[in-house]
């Protein structure tokens, strides 16, 4: 059985992230969609909001669970058993940072392998970033994200204002 892991902060949750983990699912038994707990990141949701919106989002796809983490991604890999992390790329400038990331892994833990899948077409102009900034100032971001995070953010920036 291949797990593989496929890191981020998912804050929140887009439908591009959600397009990756599906087509990762297609060719590993598990995909598991790790939460990193410590992002280095002014983080929207807290690490529970996250989890429990990734939860949902995934519900209905049993080949992908839902987990948090706060170690090097690598030794959290090894510990539940990946050999390979997943990654998305959006635009070339996000080659440069995943590259970089993808070697100190490797050199960190040579047995697990990345793989990076380009986005889907529709999805490249897709971040959170762009998600929150469009959410905060009351755009509709019903075609980026899942409904339950449509509401999640309209809770969000209620409590903001």
């Amino acid at each position: 059985m291949t797990i593989a892991l496929y890191p981020g902060s998912f804050d929140p949750v887009t439908n591009g992230h959600l397009d990756t983990a599906i087509r990762a699912a297609r060719l590993f038994d598990t995909v598991v969609m790790a939460v990193f707990d410590r992002p280095n990141k002014n983080l929207l949701f807290s690490t529970a909001e996250r989890v429990e919106l990734l939860q949902e989002a995934t519900r209905e796809l049993p080949r992908i669970r839902v987990t948090t983490y706060n170690a090097l991604t690598v030794h959290y890999a090894r510990q539940i058993g990946a050999g390979v992390i997943v990654r998305g790329l959006r635009v070339a400038s996000d080659f440069e940072h995943e590259f970089q990331m993808a070697q100190v892994n490797q050199t960190i833990d040579a047995d697990i392998d990345v793989v990076v899948f380009m986005a889907s077409r529709k999805y490249t102009f897709l971040s959170s970033t762009t998600v929150r900034e469009v959410a905060s100032l009351g755009g509709d971001v019903s075609g980026f994200v899942p409904p339950h995070i449509v509401q999640a953010l309209k809770r969000k920036f209620a409590h903001k204002e």
